[in-house]
């Protein structure tokens, strides 16, 4: 595995890292953003090295089911689970999520949580990148919010959560998807590099079956001044911050 780089999260937890699946920013805003509980069954799509799952088992976390299309990906996932001892928390799995019966092994109507960092450019849109690992992360070639939301629809149980991160433009075009397969946009944050900047980032939840009604929760700056980041970042990342400085 030595294509795979170490990244240590703290509290014990360490993903593999590659270039054609790491993590960013995003990605540890969502699964803060998801809010897990102890007693949740939740599942991440597109989970790429893991990184989702694995920051949700800094907490105490029933059941975990990791999604992924890409062989490269489900690899580095499962080597994370196996080299963290979280076998029997995380169930690693590659598949299509366009495709039901590939998703078997995930109890359908059954979930608390469902998360997804999509592709943020839709198919056709923008400059297309060489590398297929970049042309499915990021411009919707394999999923598009429709396959998104309907797959949640069939995992998640009565006011489960489907939570995602986009881009502020694509906003409107999720919303409609949700609602079609009866998931109501009830939470939303924006997300901005300091104050004075406009959002990048676009935090969602829906609830399936649930009532509407939507809470637009205050805005998250990732900076203060210069490049430290914010009070709240700090409280997000945490010992990951804090134990990178101590082992530098």
């Amino acid at each position: 595995m030595e294509e795979f780089k170490k990244e240590y999260l703290g509290s014990g937890i360490t993903a593999f890292v590659s270039p054609e699946h790491t993590f960013g920013t995003d990605a540890v805003l969502l699964a803060d953003f998801a809010n897990i509980r102890p007693s949740d069954v939740c599942a991440d799509l597109g989970t790429g090295c893991g990184i989702i799952p694995l920051l949700w088992c800094k907490s105490k976390v029933k059941k975990i089911y990791a999604a992924d299309i890409s062989e490269k990906a489900v690899m580095q996932a499962q080597k994370a689970a196996e080299y963290n001892d979280l076998t029997g928390i995380i169930s690693v799995i590659r598949a299509d999520i366009r495709k039901p019966e590939e998703l078997e092994m995930i109890p359908a109507g059954n979930l608390s949580a469902v998360t997804m960092n999509p592709p943020y450019t839709a198919e056709g849109a923008g400059i297309i990148s060489s590398s297929q690992a970049d042309k499915i992360a990021r411009h919707g070639t394999m999923c598009d919010f429709d396959d998104i939301t309907g797959c949640a629809a069939r995992l998640l149980k009565f006011g489960g959560r489907l939570c995602m991160c986009i881009r502020p433009e694509r906003m409107c075009e999720l919303f409609a998807s949700m609602m079609r397969r009866k998931i109501e946009p009830k939470r939303i944050r924006f997300v901005s590099k300091r104050a004075g900047s406009a959002p990048w980032l676009v935090l969602v939840e829906g609830k399936l079956g649930r009532k509407s009604g939507l809470t637009v929760e205050p805005e998250l700056f990732v900076y203060s001044d210069g490049d430290e980041y914010s009070a709240e970042m700090k409280e997000i990342y945490k010992d990951y911050l804090l134990e990178q400085r101590v082992n530098e």
